[in-house]
């Protein structure tokens, strides 16, 4: 089982938006060197929603290759097509991905036993460990507990991503599910206490930024350290609220450029960050010390 730090991995470009593959590899290198658990790629954050799916593939094939066994790779294969969706996931598994992220069908609002059909198709067809992945803010539909719990007991799904911030709800299926499925929190803000709650591990977008300082959130929250986990979440706090202040992966595409370490290409219909917000990523990335 995959425990700690997953960082959510933005994918690097050009200015002209075209892929950029040497920053890739220097942002794999970098969470290597700095203790987080595995690597998140082509999420939310991955700008999955505008690569192509050759561009979606190609990306999952050179982290795996990259990383050669160093770090688990978790492919986001999620789609609101279920068919896509299972290509998506047998792509990533035939390029040796460790695991695959799969979110909630999103636009199309399945009622939740549609989404439990979805799930079970995908996990069927095929073998490799998969994560779900519950955002009803940006899906327009919400992944029950009840639902999930069902989905749970499929030897091929082993833990989701929690993207709710719902504490009472996390706790509940923490305490719902069996030992050996993984509820991991998908909410920076309130990620410690879902792990002190027993989550196993936190999929994060300020990661990106300060991957060691979340890698020790994750592994004081997860060992019960309530004073430990509190203090660096705290140190956190002002750059994991800076990176919100537009939608994902805005500020933190931001907040990578300006420490030299990707340019800032973005794809439309995003946008670079405003200008009138950079000196609040500037001054969240001061405060950490960046």
């Amino acid at each position: 089982m995959i425990t700690g730090s997953i960082v959510a991995l933005v994918t690097p470009m050009h200015d002209d938006g075209s892929l950029d593959w040497a920053a890739l590899e220097r942002l794999l290198d970098m969470h290597i060197s700095a203790g987080t658990a595995a690597i998140g790629v082509t999420g939310t954050t991955g700008e999955s929603a505008t690569l192509t799916v050759p561009e979606h593939c190609a990306v999952i094939r050179h982290c795996v290759e990259y990383v050669a066994g160093r770090l688990p790779v978790i492919a986001g294969t999620g789609a609101n097509s279920t068919r896509e969706a299972i290509e998506l996931t047998t792509a990533a598994a035939n390029a040796g991905a460790d695991a695959c992220l799969l979110v909630v069908p999103y636009y199309n609002r399945p009622t939740q036993a549609g989404i439990y059909a979805h799930f079970m198709a995908i996990a069927d067809a095929v073998e490799i460990p998969q994560i779900l992945y519950n955002v009803p803010a940006r899906c327009a539909a919400d992944l029950a507990n009840d639902t999930a719990v069902a989905l749970s007991r499929h030897p091929n799904i082993v833990g989701i991503k929690d993207a709710t911030g719902n504490m009472e709800r996390g706790r509940e299926l923490i305490e719902r599910v069996g030992d050996d499925f993984a509820v991991y929190s998908g909410d920076d803000p309130t990620a410690r206490e879902l792990m002190l709650a027993g989550g196993r591990g936190n999929v994060s977008v300020t990661a990106n930024v300060v991957p060691k300082l979340m890698a020790e959130l994750c592994d004081a929250a997860m060992a019960g350290d309530q004073a430990g986990a509190a203090d660096i979440d705290a140190r956190m706090a002002g750059l994991t609220a800076a990176l919100f202040i537009e939608p994902n992966p805005i500020p933190v595409k931001w907040a990578l450029a300006r420490m030299g370490l990707i340019e800032t290409g973005i794809r439309l219909p995003l946008l670079p960050l405003d200008a009138k917000l950079r000196a609040v990523v500037d001054d969240a990335l001061a405060g950490v010390a960046l």
